[in-house]
C-alpha cells in the first residue's frame, strides 16, 4: 500500500507529487494524457513561465519528479476508486489494482461547447472560458461575450477590461435582462443580439465572425464562453462526494472534501480555474495528506 494516489497530471497533480516527494511519501501519480487545454497553444499568468506552452511545463514537471525515487508516474487512466477501512483502492485502465491510505484527485473538468459550427474548430484560438487567461492576447479587437440567463451581463461587462468593442450574444437563449441592466450594457457600449448563432466563421487559424440564423454577421476576434457546469470526474461519484450545483467539489480547508482521506485540487473544485492556483491547490493537499498521515504514524 502506498501512501498516496495521485489521480491527473496537470498542475495540481504534479504540484501534489512534488510535495509529496520531498516529504518522501511514496507516491503513484496516473495520467490518462487528455488535458483540459490540450489545444492552448500558451499557459499565461504562471509566475516565471508566462507564456510557456502547457507541454512544456508539464514536460518539466515530469522531469523535476523523476529525482524522487519514491514517486513513479504511469500514463494511464484510474477508472474506478473505492474507498476502504484502510484507505483506497483503484483500478487502472490496464486492469491493475492499486492501493494508498490517501487519495488526491486532480483530474480537472472536461470542457462542454455549445454545439455551434465552428466553436470546436476554434476552441482554444478563438473560443475560451477565461479572459484572464487569454484576453490580454485578444485586446482592443471585437470580443463577444456568449451567455444567457443571471450571468450574462456580468460576463459581458467583464470583456471590458481587455476591449470596448464588446457584443454579448444569447443565442437565443432566456436571458434575464431588465430595462436597467440594459441600459447599463448600452452605456458601456455593449451590443446585445438575441438571434440563434449559426456558425462561426475564419480564415482557419483565428476566428473573424459570427454568423446569425437570420443570415446577419458580427465580426468577432474571440468568443469568451459563460461559466458553465462542467462534468467532474467519474470517481468523484463513485466515492461519493459532494457536488456544487455547477459540477465542482465544495473543498474545505486545505482541499478536503466529505470524504475521509480524500482530497481534490485543481479545476475540480474551484471556479477560479487558473494553471497556477490549480498548481498552489495540488500543494495545499499534499500538505493536508502528508499531516494527516504523520498524525496517523506517531499515534
Amino acid at each position: 500500500m502506498r501512501d498516496v494516489i495521485i489521480v491527473g497530471g496537470g498542475p495540481a497533480g504534479l504540484n501534489a507529487a512534488l510535495i509529496l516527494g520531498r516529504c518522501r511519501r511514496t507516491v503513484l501519480l496516473c495520467d490518462s494524457g487528455t488535458p483540459r487545454n490540450a489545444v492552448a497553444r500558451r499557459t499565461w499568468g504562471v509566475f516565471t513561465r508566462d507564456g510557456t506552452p502547457p507541454f512544456e511545463l508539464r514536460t518539466q514537471a515530469q522531469a523535476d519528479l523523476a529525482r524522487y525515487d519514491t514517486v513513479e508516474r504511469r500514463d494511464v487512466a484510474i477508472v474506478r476508486a473505492e474507498r476502504r477501512d484502510t484507505g483506497f483502492a483503484v483500478t487502472l485502465a490496464d486492469g491493475t489494482r492499486e492501493t494508498a491510505r490517501k487519495l488526491i484527485i486532480a483530474t480537472g473538468l472536461h470542457q462542454a461547447l455549445p454545439s455551434i459550427e465552428g466553436f470546436d474548430t476554434y476552441w482554444g484560438h478563438g473560443v475560451h472560458s477565461c479572459p484572464y487567461c487569454d484576453g490580454y492576447e485578444n485586446r482592443d479587437q471585437p470580443l463577444v461575450a456568449y451567455a444567457h440567463g443571471p450571468s450574462a451581463k456580468g460576463v459581458a461587462l467583464e470583456l471590458t477590461v481587455w476591449s470596448r468593442d464588446v457584443t454579448l450574444c444569447t443565442d437565443a437563449h432566456e436571458t434575464a435582462l431588465s430595462d436597467h441592466d440594459r441600459a447599463r450594457l448600452d452605456g458601456h457600449g455593449i451590443d446585445v443580439i438575441e438571434t440563434a448563432i449559426a456558425r462561426l466563421e475564419g480564415n482557419g487559424d483565428r476566428a473573424e465572425r459570427l454568423v446569425f440564423a437570420d443570415g446577419a454577421t458580427r465580426a468577432c476576434h474571440a468568443v469568451f464562453l459563460m461559466p458553465v457546469p462542467c462534468g467532474p470526474s467519474d470517481l468523484i461519484a463513485q466515492l461519493g462526494c459532494d457536488l456544487t450545483d455547477k459540477g465542482t467539489v465544495p473543498t474545505g480547508e486545505y482541499e478536503t472534501t466529505n470524504v475521509p482521506g480524500l482530497f481534490v485540487a485543481g479545476d475540480a473544485s474551484r471556479r477560479v480555474q487558473f494553471a497556477v492556483v490549480a498548481a498552489a491547490e495540488g500543494a495545499m493537499a499534499a500538505f493536508a495528506a502528508n499531516t494527516e498521515l504523520l498524525r496517523e504514524d506517531v499515534a
